[in-house]
């Protein structure tokens, strides 16, 4: 199949009735908002389940997307909304946000010896535990910016928040994270 054009074309395609546009959307997007969503969720099954139902609702609201924004900026405020959603609901549970297990997919390579790879691993939950210890306003720029690499300026856009708003949220969440992963050092 050959690429249909830009998001705003193949969305603009998918309005007049295209079946192949969305689904060139939805594989364009795809990886990035997984990304978005496991980092802001810290569960797989939890970020395929949001990932899935991002793509669900731009789908249901494909006429409302007026252009004002990037397409990309629009996926990323209907991601974070249904992160921020589970999160509510996990809370309401009393579920956790992050299963001990998540280090297993940031495993250090087997070259490594066994002390190593451990090591690793518990840096790796340390980092993952603060992240999602952070207020979810904070967490999600920190994901948007450094694991998604997101300007300033897109964050601002998908997040719809001043410029200024985004550059302090992210300031003072790293200052958080700096403080919380101390600590975790200074235990080791």
């Amino acid at each position: 199949m050959e690429t249909l054009g830009s998001d705003e074309v193949i969305v603009e395609r998918a309005l007049t009735g295209d079946a192949d546009a969305f689904g060139e959307l939805v594989r364009r997007w795809e990886r990035r908002i997984f990304a978005l969503t496991y980092g802001m969720l810290g569960r797989e099954e939890d970020a395929r389940d949001a990932t899935q139902e991002t793509f669900v609702a731009a789908f249901r609201n494909l006429r409302g997307f007026r252009g004002e924004a990037k397409v990309s900026s629009w996926l990323h405020r209907i991601a974070v909304n249904q992160c921020i959603s589970r999160q509510r609901r996990a809370k309401v549970r009393g579920e956790s946000a992050l299963e001990d297990d998540t280090a297993d997919s940031f495993a250090a390579p087997f070259s490594h010896s066994p002390a190593h790879v451990a090591e690793g691993r518990q840096e790796t939950l340390a980092v993952r535990r603060a992240i999602n210890s952070l207020p979810v306003e904070l967490r999600q720029v920190v994901v948007m910016k450094e694991f998604e690499e997101l300007t300033f300026r897109e964050i601002a856009d998908a997040l719809d928040l001043p410029l200024s708003t985004v550059k302090s949220r992210l300031y003072t969440a790293l200052k958080q994270l700096q403080m919380r992963l101390q600590k975790f050092e200074s235990r080791n």
